[in-house]
Protein backbone atom coordinates (compact mmCIF):
# COMPACT_ATOMS: atom_id res chain seq x y z
CA UNK A 1 0.00 0.00 0.00
CA UNK A 2 1.26 3.45 -0.87
CA UNK A 3 1.99 6.04 1.77
CA UNK A 4 -0.48 8.86 2.14
CA UNK A 5 1.93 11.64 1.17
CA UNK A 6 0.03 12.30 -2.08
CA UNK A 7 -3.12 13.36 -0.23
CA UNK A 8 -1.18 15.60 2.15
CA UNK A 9 -0.25 18.07 -0.61
CA UNK A 10 -2.38 21.00 0.50
CA UNK A 11 -1.01 23.41 -2.12
CA UNK A 12 -2.57 21.24 -4.83
CA UNK A 13 -5.65 20.43 -2.74
CA UNK A 14 -6.65 24.05 -2.20
CA UNK A 15 -5.32 25.54 -5.42
CA UNK A 16 -8.72 27.06 -6.27
CA UNK A 17 -9.35 28.59 -2.83
CA UNK A 18 -8.55 32.22 -2.14
CA UNK A 19 -7.28 33.14 1.31
CA UNK A 20 -10.75 34.31 2.35
CA UNK A 21 -12.36 31.08 1.07
CA UNK A 22 -9.78 29.09 2.99
CA UNK A 23 -10.63 31.02 6.15
CA UNK A 24 -14.35 30.45 5.58
CA UNK A 25 -13.81 26.72 5.09
CA UNK A 26 -11.82 26.51 8.32
CA UNK A 27 -14.56 28.37 10.19
CA UNK A 28 -17.31 26.14 8.78
CA UNK A 29 -15.58 22.87 9.62
CA UNK A 30 -14.75 24.21 13.07
CA UNK A 31 -18.48 24.79 13.60
CA UNK A 32 -19.41 21.39 12.15
CA UNK A 33 -16.95 19.71 14.51
CA UNK A 34 -19.12 20.78 17.46
CA UNK A 35 -22.07 18.38 17.45
CA UNK A 36 -24.31 20.34 19.86
CA UNK A 37 -23.76 23.44 17.77
CA UNK A 38 -24.74 21.56 14.60
CA UNK A 39 -27.98 20.38 16.21
CA UNK A 40 -28.84 23.86 17.45
CA UNK A 41 -27.81 25.48 14.18
CA UNK A 42 -29.79 23.14 11.95
CA UNK A 43 -32.90 23.51 14.12
CA UNK A 44 -32.56 27.30 14.10
CA UNK A 45 -32.04 27.32 10.32
CA UNK A 46 -35.16 25.21 9.71
CA UNK A 47 -37.12 27.50 12.04
CA UNK A 48 -35.90 30.70 10.37
CA UNK A 49 -36.58 29.45 6.85
CA UNK A 50 -40.05 28.18 7.74
CA UNK A 51 -40.89 31.61 9.14
CA UNK A 52 -39.43 33.28 6.04
CA UNK A 53 -36.96 35.23 8.15
CA UNK A 54 -34.29 37.07 6.10
CA UNK A 55 -31.48 34.56 6.63
CA UNK A 56 -30.89 33.39 3.05
CA UNK A 57 -28.15 35.96 2.48
CA UNK A 58 -26.23 34.74 5.51
CA UNK A 59 -26.68 31.09 4.50
CA UNK A 60 -25.68 31.87 0.92
CA UNK A 61 -22.44 33.57 1.93
CA UNK A 62 -21.35 30.79 4.29
CA UNK A 63 -22.43 27.15 4.20
CA UNK A 64 -24.27 27.33 0.85
CA UNK A 65 -21.41 28.80 -1.16
CA UNK A 66 -18.95 26.35 0.38
CA UNK A 67 -20.92 23.18 -0.35
CA UNK A 68 -23.00 24.25 -3.39
CA UNK A 69 -22.26 25.53 -6.88
CA UNK A 70 -25.08 28.07 -7.02
CA UNK A 71 -28.83 28.58 -7.20
CA UNK A 72 -29.07 27.46 -10.84
CA UNK A 73 -26.93 25.79 -13.48
CA UNK A 74 -25.74 29.07 -14.97
CA UNK A 75 -24.57 30.08 -11.50
CA UNK A 76 -22.49 26.87 -11.37
CA UNK A 77 -20.57 27.38 -14.61
CA UNK A 78 -17.66 29.43 -13.17
CA UNK A 79 -17.11 26.61 -10.65
CA UNK A 80 -17.38 23.92 -13.33
CA UNK A 81 -14.88 25.76 -15.53
CA UNK A 82 -12.45 26.39 -12.68
CA UNK A 83 -12.54 22.72 -11.70
CA UNK A 84 -12.02 21.75 -15.33
CA UNK A 85 -8.87 23.88 -15.46
CA UNK A 86 -7.59 21.86 -12.50
CA UNK A 87 -8.42 18.56 -14.21
CA UNK A 88 -11.49 17.82 -12.07
CA UNK A 89 -14.82 16.97 -13.72
CA UNK A 90 -18.23 18.04 -12.41
CA UNK A 91 -21.53 16.31 -11.67
CA UNK A 92 -24.25 18.94 -11.29
CA UNK A 93 -26.73 17.65 -8.73
CA UNK A 94 -30.11 19.40 -8.55
CA UNK A 95 -30.40 18.90 -4.79
CA UNK A 96 -33.97 20.00 -4.09
CA UNK A 97 -35.36 17.61 -1.48
CA UNK A 98 -38.69 17.11 0.22
CA UNK A 99 -41.04 17.99 -2.66
CA UNK A 100 -44.10 15.73 -2.79
CA UNK A 101 -46.22 16.85 -5.75
CA UNK A 102 -46.36 15.63 -9.33
CA UNK A 103 -45.52 19.04 -10.80
CA UNK A 104 -42.28 19.15 -8.78
CA UNK A 105 -41.37 15.62 -9.90
CA UNK A 106 -41.91 16.59 -13.53
CA UNK A 107 -39.87 19.76 -13.03
CA UNK A 108 -36.98 17.75 -11.53
CA UNK A 109 -37.13 15.30 -14.42
CA UNK A 110 -36.99 18.16 -16.90
CA UNK A 111 -34.06 19.71 -15.04
CA UNK A 112 -32.13 16.42 -15.29
CA UNK A 113 -32.98 16.13 -19.00
CA UNK A 114 -31.87 19.71 -19.67
CA UNK A 115 -28.60 19.19 -17.77
CA UNK A 116 -27.95 15.94 -19.65
CA UNK A 117 -28.47 17.63 -23.01
CA UNK A 118 -26.20 20.47 -21.92
CA UNK A 119 -23.54 18.00 -20.74
CA UNK A 120 -23.49 16.37 -24.19
CA UNK A 121 -21.44 19.32 -25.43
CA UNK A 122 -19.64 20.09 -22.17
CA UNK A 123 -16.70 17.71 -21.72
CA UNK A 124 -16.24 18.89 -18.11
CA UNK A 125 -19.62 17.29 -17.23
CA UNK A 126 -19.52 13.57 -18.10
CA UNK A 127 -22.39 12.60 -15.74
CA UNK A 128 -25.94 13.51 -14.83
CA UNK A 129 -27.55 12.49 -11.54
CA UNK A 130 -30.86 12.23 -9.70
CA UNK A 131 -32.45 10.71 -6.59
CA UNK A 132 -35.36 8.27 -6.93
CA UNK A 133 -37.49 10.36 -4.56
CA UNK A 134 -36.89 13.34 -6.83
CA UNK A 135 -39.11 11.53 -9.34
CA UNK A 136 -41.88 10.25 -7.05
CA UNK A 137 -43.28 10.10 -3.55
CA UNK A 138 -41.37 8.13 -0.95
CA UNK A 139 -44.52 6.26 0.12
CA UNK A 140 -45.01 4.95 -3.45
CA UNK A 141 -41.46 3.60 -3.52
CA UNK A 142 -41.99 2.05 -0.09
CA UNK A 143 -45.29 0.39 -0.97
CA UNK A 144 -43.84 -1.10 -4.17
CA UNK A 145 -40.78 -2.33 -2.23
CA UNK A 146 -43.03 -3.94 0.40
CA UNK A 147 -45.38 -5.40 -2.24
CA UNK A 148 -48.32 -3.47 -0.82
CA UNK A 149 -51.32 -2.89 -3.09
CA UNK A 150 -51.48 0.56 -4.68
CA UNK A 151 -54.65 2.58 -4.95
CA UNK A 152 -55.75 3.65 -8.45
CA UNK A 153 -54.21 7.08 -7.85
CA UNK A 154 -50.97 5.50 -6.61
CA UNK A 155 -50.88 3.17 -9.62
CA UNK A 156 -51.03 6.24 -11.84
CA UNK A 157 -48.23 7.87 -9.85
CA UNK A 158 -46.10 4.73 -10.08
CA UNK A 159 -46.56 4.62 -13.84
CA UNK A 160 -45.50 8.30 -13.96
CA UNK A 161 -42.35 7.46 -11.98
CA UNK A 162 -41.45 4.71 -14.43
CA UNK A 163 -42.04 7.05 -17.35
CA UNK A 164 -39.78 9.70 -15.82
CA UNK A 165 -37.02 7.09 -15.51
CA UNK A 166 -37.58 6.06 -19.10
CA UNK A 167 -37.48 9.63 -20.36
CA UNK A 168 -34.26 10.52 -18.55
CA UNK A 169 -32.43 7.27 -19.35
CA UNK A 170 -33.38 7.54 -23.02
CA UNK A 171 -31.96 11.07 -23.21
CA UNK A 172 -28.78 9.99 -21.39
CA UNK A 173 -28.33 7.16 -23.87
CA UNK A 174 -28.90 9.43 -26.87
CA UNK A 175 -26.50 12.06 -25.50
CA UNK A 176 -23.92 9.44 -24.43
CA UNK A 177 -23.84 10.96 -20.92
CA UNK A 178 -23.62 8.54 -17.98
CA UNK A 179 -26.47 8.78 -15.47
CA UNK A 180 -25.88 8.25 -11.75
CA UNK A 181 -28.97 7.23 -9.74
CA UNK A 182 -28.48 7.80 -6.02
CA UNK A 183 -29.32 5.28 -3.30
CA UNK A 184 -31.75 6.00 -0.48
CA UNK A 185 -33.33 4.28 2.54
CA UNK A 186 -33.44 0.48 2.50
CA UNK A 187 -37.22 0.28 2.96
CA UNK A 188 -37.79 1.91 -0.43
CA UNK A 189 -34.64 0.84 -2.24
CA UNK A 190 -35.75 -2.52 -3.70
CA UNK A 191 -38.26 -0.80 -5.98
CA UNK A 192 -35.60 1.70 -7.07
CA UNK A 193 -33.08 -1.11 -7.66
CA UNK A 194 -35.52 -3.10 -9.78
CA UNK A 195 -36.42 -0.10 -11.91
CA UNK A 196 -32.76 0.79 -12.36
CA UNK A 197 -32.00 -2.78 -13.42
CA UNK A 198 -34.72 -2.54 -16.07
CA UNK A 199 -33.10 0.64 -17.39
CA UNK A 200 -29.66 -1.02 -17.45
CA UNK A 201 -31.04 -3.93 -19.45
CA UNK A 202 -32.38 -1.50 -22.03
CA UNK A 203 -29.69 1.18 -22.22
CA UNK A 204 -26.42 -0.50 -21.15
CA UNK A 205 -26.11 -2.84 -24.10
CA UNK A 206 -22.76 -1.46 -25.28
CA UNK A 207 -21.39 0.23 -22.17
CA UNK A 208 -22.54 1.56 -18.80
CA UNK A 209 -24.83 4.56 -19.26
CA UNK A 210 -27.15 3.96 -16.29
CA UNK A 211 -25.41 3.62 -12.91
CA UNK A 212 -27.11 2.39 -9.73
CA UNK A 213 -25.71 3.06 -6.25
CA UNK A 214 -24.42 0.51 -3.75
CA UNK A 215 -24.47 1.77 -0.15
CA UNK A 216 -21.90 -0.47 1.46
CA UNK A 217 -22.90 0.11 5.06
CA UNK A 218 -25.59 -2.39 4.07
CA UNK A 219 -24.16 -5.85 4.70
CA UNK A 220 -26.11 -7.43 1.81
CA UNK A 221 -24.70 -5.29 -1.01
CA UNK A 222 -21.85 -7.58 -2.13
CA UNK A 223 -24.27 -10.48 -2.63
CA UNK A 224 -26.64 -8.14 -4.45
CA UNK A 225 -23.79 -7.03 -6.73
CA UNK A 226 -22.88 -10.62 -7.55
CA UNK A 227 -26.52 -11.42 -8.37
CA UNK A 228 -26.72 -8.36 -10.61
CA UNK A 229 -23.51 -9.38 -12.34
CA UNK A 230 -24.78 -12.89 -13.06
CA UNK A 231 -28.02 -11.52 -14.52
CA UNK A 232 -26.19 -8.95 -16.63
CA UNK A 233 -23.87 -11.56 -18.10
CA UNK A 234 -26.84 -13.80 -18.88
CA UNK A 235 -28.75 -10.87 -20.36
CA UNK A 236 -25.89 -9.43 -22.37
CA UNK A 237 -25.75 -5.94 -20.88
CA UNK A 238 -23.26 -3.90 -18.85
CA UNK A 239 -23.50 -2.66 -15.27
CA UNK A 240 -22.54 0.67 -13.77
CA UNK A 241 -22.33 1.26 -10.03
CA UNK A 242 -21.54 4.19 -7.85
CA UNK A 243 -20.07 2.70 -4.69
CA UNK A 244 -20.43 4.64 -1.43
CA UNK A 245 -20.44 3.85 2.25
CA UNK A 246 -23.90 5.30 2.82
CA UNK A 247 -25.84 8.31 4.04
CA UNK A 248 -28.72 7.19 6.27
CA UNK A 249 -27.08 5.05 8.95
CA UNK A 250 -28.68 6.53 12.07
CA UNK A 251 -32.12 6.56 10.46
CA UNK A 252 -31.67 2.93 9.34
CA UNK A 253 -30.62 1.70 12.77
CA UNK A 254 -33.34 3.67 14.56
CA UNK A 255 -36.09 2.32 12.32
CA UNK A 256 -34.86 -1.26 12.62
CA UNK A 257 -34.84 -0.99 16.41
CA UNK A 258 -38.23 0.72 16.50
CA UNK A 259 -39.89 -1.87 14.25
CA UNK A 260 -38.05 -4.88 15.64
CA UNK A 261 -36.24 -6.21 12.57
CA UNK A 262 -32.50 -6.89 12.11
CA UNK A 263 -30.66 -3.77 11.03
CA UNK A 264 -29.49 -3.79 7.40
CA UNK A 265 -26.39 -1.86 8.50
CA UNK A 266 -23.00 -3.50 9.10
CA UNK A 267 -22.17 -4.12 12.75
CA UNK A 268 -19.22 -1.72 12.86
CA UNK A 269 -17.33 0.93 10.94
CA UNK A 270 -14.56 -1.57 10.19
CA UNK A 271 -17.13 -4.05 8.83
CA UNK A 272 -18.47 -1.29 6.57
CA UNK A 273 -14.93 -0.52 5.39
CA UNK A 274 -14.31 -4.19 4.66
CA UNK A 275 -17.59 -4.45 2.76
CA UNK A 276 -16.84 -1.29 0.76
CA UNK A 277 -13.38 -2.54 -0.17
CA UNK A 278 -14.73 -5.99 -1.10
CA UNK A 279 -17.34 -4.45 -3.41
CA UNK A 280 -14.69 -2.19 -4.95
CA UNK A 281 -12.35 -5.16 -5.47
CA UNK A 282 -15.09 -7.22 -7.09
CA UNK A 283 -15.87 -4.51 -9.62
CA UNK A 284 -12.20 -3.87 -10.41
CA UNK A 285 -11.87 -7.63 -11.03
CA UNK A 286 -14.79 -7.49 -13.49
CA UNK A 287 -14.32 -4.26 -15.42
CA UNK A 288 -15.22 -5.96 -18.68
CA UNK A 289 -18.80 -6.09 -17.36
CA UNK A 290 -19.02 -3.37 -14.69
CA UNK A 291 -17.98 0.29 -14.61
CA UNK A 292 -17.12 1.95 -11.30
CA UNK A 293 -17.79 5.38 -9.83
CA UNK A 294 -16.00 5.25 -6.48
CA UNK A 295 -17.70 7.81 -4.26
CA UNK A 296 -15.45 8.04 -1.23
CA UNK A 297 -13.82 10.51 1.14
CA UNK A 298 -11.73 7.69 2.60
CA UNK A 299 -8.02 7.93 1.81
CA UNK A 300 -7.25 4.27 2.49
CA UNK A 301 -9.92 3.06 0.06
CA UNK A 302 -8.69 5.56 -2.53
CA UNK A 303 -5.12 4.31 -2.21
CA UNK A 304 -6.33 0.73 -2.36
CA UNK A 305 -8.10 1.43 -5.66
CA UNK A 306 -4.96 3.12 -7.04
CA UNK A 307 -2.85 0.15 -5.95
CA UNK A 308 -5.19 -2.39 -7.56
CA UNK A 309 -5.25 -0.40 -10.79
CA UNK A 310 -1.45 -0.36 -10.80
CA UNK A 311 -1.21 -4.10 -10.11
CA UNK A 312 -3.64 -4.87 -12.92
CA UNK A 313 -1.78 -2.64 -15.36
CA UNK A 314 -4.83 -0.45 -15.90
CA UNK A 315 -4.46 3.06 -17.27
CA UNK A 316 -4.93 5.65 -14.55
CA UNK A 317 -7.46 7.41 -16.78
CA UNK A 318 -9.40 4.24 -17.72
CA UNK A 319 -12.89 5.60 -18.49
CA UNK A 320 -14.51 2.68 -16.65
CA UNK A 321 -13.09 3.94 -13.33
CA UNK A 322 -14.00 7.23 -11.67
CA UNK A 323 -13.28 8.70 -8.26
CA UNK A 324 -15.84 11.09 -6.81
CA UNK A 325 -16.13 13.42 -3.82
CA UNK A 326 -18.61 16.06 -2.72
CA UNK A 327 -17.94 19.68 -3.56
CA UNK A 328 -16.48 21.43 -0.51
CA UNK A 329 -15.08 18.23 1.01
CA UNK A 330 -11.95 16.08 0.63
CA UNK A 331 -10.25 18.44 -1.82
CA UNK A 332 -6.99 16.79 -0.82
CA UNK A 333 -8.20 13.57 -2.47
CA UNK A 334 -9.92 15.13 -5.49
CA UNK A 335 -7.28 17.58 -6.63
CA UNK A 336 -4.27 15.38 -5.93
CA UNK A 337 -5.81 12.43 -7.78
CA UNK A 338 -6.62 14.71 -10.70
CA UNK A 339 -3.07 16.09 -10.70
CA UNK A 340 -1.81 12.53 -11.15
CA UNK A 341 -4.17 11.95 -14.08
CA UNK A 342 -7.01 9.90 -12.56
CA UNK A 343 -10.64 10.47 -13.54
CA UNK A 344 -12.10 12.57 -10.72
CA UNK A 345 -15.48 14.24 -10.44
CA UNK A 346 -16.98 16.55 -7.85
CA UNK A 347 -20.67 16.23 -6.97
CA UNK A 348 -21.88 19.85 -7.05
CA UNK A 349 -25.28 20.43 -5.44
CA UNK A 350 -27.28 23.40 -6.67
CA UNK A 351 -30.75 24.88 -6.43
CA UNK A 352 -32.65 27.64 -4.61
CA UNK A 353 -31.17 28.23 -1.15
CA UNK A 354 -34.31 27.31 0.79
CA UNK A 355 -34.94 24.18 -1.28
CA UNK A 356 -31.37 22.93 -0.93
CA UNK A 357 -31.21 23.46 2.85
CA UNK A 358 -32.59 19.97 3.69
CA UNK A 359 -29.64 18.55 1.73
CA UNK A 360 -27.14 20.84 3.47
CA UNK A 361 -28.54 20.07 6.91
CA UNK A 362 -28.26 16.35 6.20
CA UNK A 363 -24.63 16.85 5.14
CA UNK A 364 -23.82 18.78 8.32
CA UNK A 365 -25.41 16.10 10.49
CA UNK A 366 -23.56 13.33 8.62
CA UNK A 367 -20.22 15.07 9.13
CA UNK A 368 -20.71 15.06 12.89
CA UNK A 369 -21.27 11.28 12.79
CA UNK A 370 -18.32 10.38 10.54
CA UNK A 371 -15.42 9.87 12.88
CA UNK A 372 -12.31 11.71 11.78
CA UNK A 373 -13.75 13.36 8.64
CA UNK A 374 -14.14 16.86 10.07
CA UNK A 375 -10.90 16.80 12.04
CA UNK A 376 -9.05 15.68 8.91
CA UNK A 377 -10.52 18.62 6.96
CA UNK A 378 -9.53 21.01 9.75
CA UNK A 379 -5.97 19.70 9.93
CA UNK A 380 -5.47 20.08 6.18
CA UNK A 381 -6.95 23.59 6.14
CA UNK A 382 -4.76 24.57 9.08
CA UNK A 383 -1.69 23.19 7.29
CA UNK A 384 -2.49 25.22 4.17
CA UNK A 385 -3.13 28.36 6.22
CA UNK A 386 0.31 27.93 7.79
CA UNK A 387 1.88 27.32 4.38
CA UNK A 388 0.36 30.55 3.09
CA UNK A 389 1.20 32.30 6.38
CA UNK A 390 -2.43 33.42 6.83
Amino acid sequence: MKTNSCFDDTKTAFTLKSDSELERAYFLFKMISMEPLVRIGTAATRFALNLHLPVEGLIRSTVFDHFCGGINEKDCMPTVDALDEAGVFSVLDYSVEGKEDEASFDATMQKVIDLTKFAKNKSAMPFSVFKPTGFGKFKIWQKVTENQPLSPTEEKEWEAIKQRYENVCQVAHTCDVALLIDGEESWMQDAADDLCETMMQKYNTDKAIVFNTLQCYRWDRLDYLKEQHARAKAGGYKLGFKVVRGAYMEKENDRAEDKGYPTPICASKSATDDNFNAVMNYILDNLEDISLFLGTHNEISSYMAMEIMSQKGLLINDRRIWFGQLYGMSDNISFNLAAEGYNVAKYIPFGPVKDVMPYLIRRAEENTSVAGQTSRELNLLKKEKERRKI
